[in-house]
């Protein structure tokens, strides 16, 4: 063993300290142990291998199921004077031979390889010629949860992973996941072979995230009253399928937001390059499938939102998890609507997954909906959902503008009546019209003029009745059959509403207002004038050298530290180890270039 973990973290990270549990996670490792770590993105999970693959004997090989979260690991820790390389696809033959001999002379300290490549015969046999020296620090399996065939992100080849604990138990292996319910837990440890490992889990809040949900009205008027006073800043916008991707992107860069399209068949050569450009420059927007997003390390993502209703709470928290890795103030913002929620039962129904599978997608699915119904802290739903509790956050729309509740058990029974008697075969939008007593031609068609039901809500407005119904959806009372073309029908729990045995209480749908309101969040500028020039320099100067270089910015300096560099102005090498993330390579790169922009500055 060499240099003790918090002198590393000093020296080579610039950090003053650990943060949660990453001093317990490293000394674990350092020691030998095994361990699976959840730590929410951002948290610093990268830190709890890279440190002990320091200060252990050997090269720590890292599985990454990535190709481009390889290169920025790899760019970043160059950057900090640390021998680090990837092995996988996208190299020619001359690179990996040259890598696999740098590995075999003890010339790094870190090696990144796809599940796949460390799979063949080829890199195992390297392995064994390493291990017979004593020469594997650590094993670290990166993005562990793609290994559950339940979760959301599942890869084959993970599966095969066990054979590093069967061949090597003696060489500490550390699995890795930012999002992991317990089923999913279980399942990692079992499948890695990890029986003995120790399970360190922190907290799965982000209380950077101001988290929104609205309804969904006119989705693009709202998204671009949402993005008002966005300009400049990165972020990413989710939508359900390829077309809508596209029109969004050219939408969006035609309003003035530059704007790129990511989804699984664009070209893979046009794909890799909006990547790389959403990567390295600053301001772009990606619009996006769920194709993109896992592993994707930029820390300056200002925002996600979300223009349809994702598939589970995992896939929301893991998608939103991808704005403010930096710690600064951030958003996630979402509108959904009715038929969504159809949109996303279909896609359940029509999966070639088995009944088990599909079940236990519609218990995820709906417990989705009813974080976006409820009426009380956002942030207290999605943390209780992952078994933690915790107090009302005050930095969510429910928190800031608690909704009005209303004892909603008669419109309740109304709206399941209208269901029930019109036998279960038509959507909320006909449902409507009865209970509004409007006598379209489809009402006559079906004669549900006749119904008892038929005017009972004139009291409720469409946009009300429309939340009456998303509502009864979120409380498990309604579910929307598509092999019946979107029709609603009534579960078992529906009987006891119907026979005045359960109460309901629903929340007062949001006013819609004419104007877009603008969304909150956006990174509070403390900094006086004259430090916000002197950061802006800082930036331009950073843009350049990343751009000489072909990495991205913030792999030679996050924002936080030029904030830092900005106020506290200082005038010396010694006094820029202060300073969070100047570590010794980069004050030795870097700190003449900005000791003079410093000096230089008003």
């Amino acid at each position: 063993m060499s240099d003790a973990p918090l002198d590393i973290l000093r020296r080579v990270f610039g950090y003053p300290s650990f943060r949660g549990q990453q001093a317990a996670v490293v000394d674990h490792v350092v020691g030998g142990g095994d361990a699976l770590v959840l730590m929410p993105t951002g948290g610093g999970k990268s830190l709890c291998y890279q440190i002990p693959a320091l200060a252990r004997q050997g090269v720590a090989v890292v599985v990454s199921p990535l190709i481009a979260l390889m290169q920025d690991q790899v760019d970043a820790l160059l950057q900090l004077g640390v021998k680090a390389a990837f092995l996988n696809s996208s190299q020619d033959f001359r690179t990996v031979v040259d890598t696999e001999n740098r590995l075999l002379n003890d010339d790094l300290d870190l090696v990144y390889v796809a599940p796949e490549r460390l799979l063949t015969a080829r890199f195992l046999g390297l392995l064994e010629q390493l291990v017979a020296r004593r020469r594997v620090a650590l094993f670290a399996i990166d993005e562990a949860h793609c290994v559950s065939q339940w979760g959301h992100d599942f890869r084959p080849e993970y599966l095969q992973l066990s054979v590093l604990h069967e061949r090597y138990p003696r060489i500490p292996q550390i699995a890795l996941t930012a999002t992991a319910d317990q089923a999913t837990r279980n399942e990692i440890l079992m499948r890695l072979g990890l029986s003995e490992a120790r399970v360190f889990l922190s907290s799965f809040d982000r209380p950077n995230i101001r988290y929104t949900v609205i309804e969904k009205d006119n989705a693009k008027k709202q998204l671009l009253g949402f993005m008002a006073g966005r300009q400049g800043q990165a972020g990413i916008v989710y939508c359900l399928s390829r077309k809508k991707v596209e029109e969004t992107a050219a939408w969006l860069s035609a309003q003035g937001y530059p704007a790129l399209p990511y989804h699984a068949g664009l070209p893979v050569d046009k794909r890799v390059a909006n990547q790389h450009r959403f990567l390295r420059e600053d301001g772009l927007i990606m619009c996006a499938t769920i194709a993109f997003g896992m592993g994707i390390d930029k820390p300056d993502v200002r925002f996600v939102a979300h223009l349809d209703l994702p598939k589970s709470i995992e896939a929301y928290y893991q998608e939103t998890g991808r704005a403010g890795r930096d710690g600064e103030p951030s958003e996630a913002w979402m509108a959904y609507g009715m038929q969504d929620v159809a949109l996303q039962y279909a896609r359940i129904a029509e999966s070639g997954a088995n009944k088990g599978q599909k079940i236990l997608e519609s218990q995820r699915l709906t417990a989705l909906l009813a974080y976006c119904e409820a009426p009380r802290c956002r942030r207290q739903v999605l943390l209780n959902y992952f078994g933690e509790e915790r107090q009302p956050c005050g930095n969510c729309d429910v928190c800031q503008e608690p909704p009005e509740l209303w004892d909603g058990t008669k419109a309740a029974q109304k709206a399941l009546s209208a269901i029930f008697r019109t036998g279960m075969r038509f959507g909320v939008a006909h449902l409507i019209d009865i209970l509004r007593g409007k006598a379209t031609d489809k009402v006559k068609q079906w004669k549900h003029d006749q119904l008892p039901t038929f005017g009972v809500g004139g009291d409720l407005d469409d946009h009300a009745w429309k939340s009456v119904f998303r509502q009864l959806a979120a409380a498990g009372l309604v579910y929307v059959d598509m092999a019946e073309h979107g029709a609603l029908q009534l579960t078992e729990s529906a009987r006891e509403v119907l026979k005045g045995q359960r109460t309901v209480e629903l929340r007062r749908p949001a006013k819609r207002k004419s104007t877009p309101s603008r969304g909150g969040g956006t990174v509070v500028n403390d900094l006086a004038p004259a430090d916000e020039a002197l950061f802006q320099v800082l930036r331009k100067w950073r843009a350049d050298a990343a751009r000489e270089q072909g990495v991205p910015a913030y792999v030679i300096l996050h924002d936080k530290t030029l904030r830092e560099l900005a106020e506290v102005r200082p005038t010396s090498h010694g006094m820029l180890t202060g300073i969070t993330g100047m570590g010794s390579a980069k004050i030795e790169h870097y700190g003449d270039e900005m000791l003079v922009l410093i000096r230089s500055a008003k």
